[in-house]
């Protein structure tokens, strides 16, 4: 049988697959999704689809409300602590105009950001959602900046 390769960051799987594959409903797709948890594909029909790199950060996410006992909004809060004007490399002034680095209570890619270096990022190609979306990543950079 021939091997299929297929990229990590592929959009490959419907909502309903991807569902039966983390064992979750729909539902708590999307739920996770309107919680700003993560960014899905979606196609020009509003289609979502998932990619394998996908499938694994949601099941980090699982792990940690189900394991973990975290809630969605202390994983929000985590992510909220991302230094993402550090990753981007933010201007003083974008700083000062933006919601996330002012906010404490969700991640960057959930908010706006006009008139700052991120207003024409597409949010789900960004260093920022894509390198630190497991705890220990999110302390790892942390550890590096601090040093």
């Amino acid at each position: 049988m021939t091997e299929i390769n297929i990229s990590q960051n592929e959009p490959i799987f419907p909502i309903s697959t991807a569902a039966k594959l983390l064992n979750i409903s729909v539902h708590t797709l999307r739920m996770y999704e309107r919680e700003g948890l993560f960014i899905p594909y979606k196609k020009d029909s509003n289609q979502r689809s998932y990619s394998k790199a996908d499938i694994e950060r949601i099941e980090c996410i699982r792990s940690a409300i189900n394991e973990s006992k975290i809630s969605m909004n202390g994983i929000k809060t985590i992510y909220s602590l991302i230094p993402c004007w550090q990753v981007v490399k933010c201007s003083d002034d974008d700083r000062n105009k933006c919601e996330s680095y002012n906010g404490h209570s969700k991640p960057c890619w959930t908010y706006r950001h006009p008139n700052t270096v991120c207003e024409n990022k597409n949010c789900r190609m960004c260093d920022v959602y894509n390198n630190f979306s497991e705890c220990h990543k999110v302390k790892e950079l942390i550890k590096s900046i601090s040093r």
